[in-house]
């Protein structure tokens, strides 16, 4: 079982390229993940990793190893999901990701129900607005808004999310309510932006009289984190477009009120991604399942409410 530790720890540290990242991932210290390194690249007489105080980077042989390692991992996997969908006692580790709105409003309260329901797999939930890479990353399933880069992989369509432009009061009396798309562009308001490193320049794509239409908006504000641009939009810096259901709270009680109503941000597809063979996995099939059912129920209430 050592071996097979080892091998899972240089696994992690070879995906998420930090050995301290790999220790939390596993839940041990960077003391032990680095001595399991050392343990394996003893046994095989080769060095896996190129270490600096600053960097890790693997080496020839650590990538060879690393396609080698993965294999075996999936193998013991799929090995222990057969035993589970046999036994109907599914068990196992389970690595999920999400974006921040949809993991914190939506997915996270559901797991200790889930992991009630099902004593024997343990939920492993990363949550970020970054792209995702499942393959390299690791991942079994990965929820997200948008359209999928990689087309590679399967998708399981979940709900096309109503979207809204919205701001808080004080915004709307210092600035005016702007009422179409047109009043957005040309940087006429502070529009708060969800963007990455190296993005292009951003637009909004809103409903218009003659179809959907995209506006160039700008704002001295943007961020990688959506729930930062709707704290922002709460303090009054600006317009946010978000899904409504990661407002919907703060349109009831008045702190954000609806703009531009007259060209409405299209709907956003939430969807969930994951390879065909974590389709044959029950426990990924049972936790997709269970979080679809119960998002689309809430989705129809905050559509109905």
């Amino acid at each position: 079982m050592s071996y097979f530790e080892n091998i899972r720890t240089f696994v992690r540290v070879y995906e998420l390229g930090s050995m301290s990242a790999a220790a939390r991932d596993q839940r041990i210290s960077p003391a032990v993940a680095s001595a399991r390194i050392s343990q394996l690249e003893e046994h095989l007489g080769v060095r896996l990793f190129q270490r600096t105080t600053r960097s890790l980077a693997p080496t020839e042989q650590g990538r060879i190893f690393y396609d080698g390692a993965r294999r075996v991992l999936e193998a013991v996997e799929e090995a222990e999901a057969g035993v589970g969908d046999v036994t109907q006692n599914p068990r196992g580790t389970l690595f999920v990701a999400a974006p921040l709105g949809v993991g914190r409003r939506l997915i996270a309260p559901l797991v200790p129900e889930f992991g009630a329901r099902y004593p024997m797999i343990d939920v492993r939930l990363r949550l970020s607005d970054r792209k995702i890479d499942i393959t390299t990353e690791g991942l079994d399933i990965a929820f997200f808004l948008g359209t999928p880069e990689d087309s590679t992989l399967r998708i399981r369509h979940i709900a096309d999310c109503r979207r809204v432009l919205c701001a808080s009061s004080a915004y709307v009396e210092r600035h005016g309510a702007p009422e179409t798309g047109a009043d957005l562009a040309g940087g006429r308001h502070e529009c708060l932006n969800l963007r990455f490193p190296g993005a292009a320049e951003f637009q909004w794509t809103l409903m218009s009289e003659d179809g959907p239409k995209r506006y160039a908006v700008r704002g001295r504000f943007e961020s990688d984190d959506g729930d930062v641009l709707t704290d922002w939009a709460l303090a009054g810096h600006g317009i946010v477009m978000k899904p409504l259901f990661e407002v919907a709270d703060h349109l009831r009680s008045g702190a954000l009120v609806r703009v531009a109503e007259a060209t409405p941000p299209l709907p956003v597809q939430m969807a969930c991604l994951f390879t065909h063979r974590r389709h044959q996995d029950p426990k990924a099939r049972l936790f997709m399942e269970f979080m679809i059912e119960r998002i689309t129920s809430a989705l129809r209430q905050t559509d109905e409410g």
